[in-house]
This record gives C-alpha cells, structure tokens and sequence, in this order.
C-alpha cells in the first residue's frame, strides 16, 4: 500500500525536520515512521539528510524502532564505498486496526496492518441505518472479521467510526419518515460501541476519514494543500493542509455537500447534484434494486448505462463550480476526485470535470491538478482505521505550526 519513493523527491515530507534533544525522543521516532512510511522505505543516511537529525540520533532511533517491532530491516544496498547500507521499512504486524463505515446506504467493516492491507472486510446494505441495526452488525461481524485476520480482539489497538454528520438530517432526500432516524439524535456511537466490545472508540466525520485513507495510503500527492471530494449516497470530502488532514473546529472541514451550484434546475446545492442519491432516483425506472447495483463491493454499473451518463454530466457541470467556489477560499493545488463507485467510472466522472471545468469563466482562478482517489467504496472504513496510525505514527504538520505558534 505504501510504494517506495525516492529519498530525494520533492514532497511535504522533505520539509519536516527534527530535533537532537533528547526530551523529544517520541516526536522524532514518529517523524521517521512517518517517512518511512511515506517512501516505503529509508536507510539511516537517507533519513539523516531528510530530518536533519544527527547520524547518531538516526541509529539510535533505528534500533528503537526496530526493538521495538516497528521496523524491518530490508536487504542490504551493496556496490557502494564502505558499508552497505541497510534500509528499513515498517513491520505490518507491529500494530492492527479495526474501522467501521457507517453510512446511509452500507455498514462496512475492515481490519487492517500496520501497513494497511485490509486482513478482512464485510459489507451489509440497507435502505437507512439504525443504531439497533449497527449494534447487531458488529456483534455479528466483528468475531468473524477477527477469525478472517487470524488476530485476537486483544491484537487490536483501536476501533474507530466514520459516520456523516447528523444521520438524522436529510430524510426527504432518502424517502424515508424523520421518526426512523430520529433515535441517532441521541445515540452515542463511541460509548455503545466500546460498551459492545470493550476497545478504544474513536468517531470521525466519514468524509474526513475518506480523505484519511487518501493522505496514509493513497497514491502520494506531490502537492501540499489539496482538497479531496468523495461521491457516495451524499457527497462530502476532506480537507489537505501542509501535507495533513485538516479536521476543522467541529471537525467536519470539507462538508462540501451544501456548496451552492448555479445553472442547475434540479437544485443549487452540489449534493442535489454530485451524490449517488440523484443517481438512484435516475435509475429506479429501470432497476428493482439500486441499492445493491450501486453500493456492493463488487459494483457492475454496466447495465444503467443511459442514465449514468446523463448524471456523470450533471455531476461534473456541479462539481467543476465547486472546485472554483473551494479556490477562492483556499488556493488548493490539487482536487482528489473519489466515491463509492467502479474505478472507470471515477475516471469517466474526472474526466468530464474537466470538459466542464474548461468552459467555465476562469478568470483569477489558476487551474489546479486533478486526480482520482485510490480506494472506492472502501475509502470510509480504510480511513477510519487509519485515524491511531495518522494521529499517534506520523506528523501533523498544522498541529505543529499551531505549537510552534504558540511558543513563539
């Protein structure tokens, strides 16, 4: 999940450095996971050049590391003056995480490595969620995702949700009575859940989490502050700062969904238009089961071809405004275009953003990179068991200015 990157290339890790102290042992062992994880793997003199730490304090952090069952030592890089040099990568067994996506649509359960190969994954889909109906899918599902990643519940060291904002909002939308949803108004998701199962609960915005798994295991983004759409049933997203995942305040940055969108009869909000909802309603004529056509693991869209294409064209018109809308806010040099649907689709969508996007009045707007996501429909769950690798493993780049700030 991770692939080897050149030491030498020109990515937000090249701007991180350490500390000699040695009263910040931890933040400087997790700044080398952290790189070693972003270049799939390093060798002491490669991290000594990127950090700036010493070479003593670089093999003394390898050895911890590696004592400690973080790293691997890989094989040795012969043909070179002196030594051959070792370069270590991350152990997958050093730690194991559970997430769950709890979405509109689908429950969807995974347990990753250290590394992120998914060990063991389920998928449920309904009409709507309920908190009755999620405390049955984890009691039924979670021993034998256990059993399937061959790990006890005691191997796990987290098990993290990523949930929309407000499940009880938007029922109009969904065709579904507010007396069905309302019981999540006061359901306390992490406090049932770790009442269940008896592990570390963290909740997260699903959108944010989608953009977790982005920024951990995706496809390495050169730039530095990006802007990442997911399409599933609504569409949301998450937002890229200084090379982390920027959660906001309330901890739902890139809630994109209530963007404003004009030239749009059916509605002047991107979610009216970019969401997988819409695309339902389009395609119930001639579909008994939408729901299991668009959200299983294995989606096969061959068979809606017609009014697919009428929504990729809607949803790309929409989109392209909403790129625009997000640069004059911040100057984002990258859209990651992802969602809940087969991997030529995303493709199809992204290229149509860009028809759209070159007829549009872009005067003072500088055209950014455009990119598809990695992970699908699987992106919610894979991010929020990411949430204990990115926040205890890695750097966050906005927390350290934040800190530094303050210092100062």
């Amino acid at each position: 999940m991770c692939p080897r990157r050149s030491f030498t290339d020109k990515a937000q890790t090249a701007r991180i450095r350490g500390t000699n102290l040695t009263t910040v042992r931890g933040m400087n062992e997790r700044l080398v996971l952290h790189l070693v994880r972003t270049h799939g793997q390093l060798t002491k003199a490669e991290a000594t050049k990127l950090t700036g730490l010493s070479a003593n304090a670089i093999s003394m952090i390898f050895r911890a590391l590696e004592k400690d069952g973080f790293l691997l030592r890989g094989e040795p890089i012969r043909g070179r003056i002196g030594q051959p040099s070792v370069p270590m990568r991350l152990n997958p067994q050093a730690r194991y995480f559970a997430g769950l996506y709890v979405g509109r649509r689908a429950y969807r359960l995974i347990i990753i490595d250290f590394v992120g190969n998914i060990l063991a994954r389920t998928t449920e889909l309904h009409e709507y969620p309920t908190p009755s109906s999620l405390m049955e899918f984890i009691a039924d599902n979670f021993p034998q995702a256990l059993a399937s990643a061959g790990i006890e519940k005691s191997d796990l060291s987290s098990f993290n949700i990523a949930c929309p904002e407000e499940l009880w909002s938007w029922t109009d939308e969904l065709a579904i009575s507010p007396e069905e949803m309302a019981p999540w108004r006061t359901f306390d998701t992490a406090a049932e859940t770790y009442k269940l199962l008896g592990i570390p609960v963290a909740v997260e915005n699903d959108g944010t989490a989608a953009c977790r798994a982005e920024q951990v295991f995706g496809n390495k983004h050169a730039a530095l502050d990006w802007a990442y759409f997911y399409v599933e049933s609504f569409i949301g997203g998450g937002v890229v700062l200084n090379g982390s995942v920027y959660q906001g305040r309330r901890g739902h940055a890139g809630g994109f969904g209530p963007l404003r969108v004009p030239d749009q009869p059916e509605g002047n909000r991107l979610l009216d238009h970019a969401s997988l909802i819409t695309l339902e309603s389009m395609i119930k004529a001639q579909e008994s089961d939408p729901i299991g056509r668009l959200y299983s693991d294995d989606p096969h869209w061959d068979t809606i071809e017609q009014p697919l294409e009428r929504w990729i064209q809607r949803a790309a018109k929409s989109l392209a405004y909403a790129f625009i809308s997000a640069l004059t806010v911040i100057d984002f040099e990258e859209f990651v275009l992802d969602g809940s649907m087969p991997p030529n689709v995303r493709q199809r969508l992204l290229e149509e953003v860009r028809n759209q996007w070159s007829q549009l009045d872009l005067q003072g707007i500088d055209t950014p990179a455009l990119s598809t996501g990695t992970f699908g429909e699987i992106a919610g769950a894979l991010g929020a068991a990411a949430i204990q690798i990115s926040k205890e493993y890695m750097i966050d780049h906005n927390q350290l200015l934040q800190q530094n700030s303050l210092i100062s």
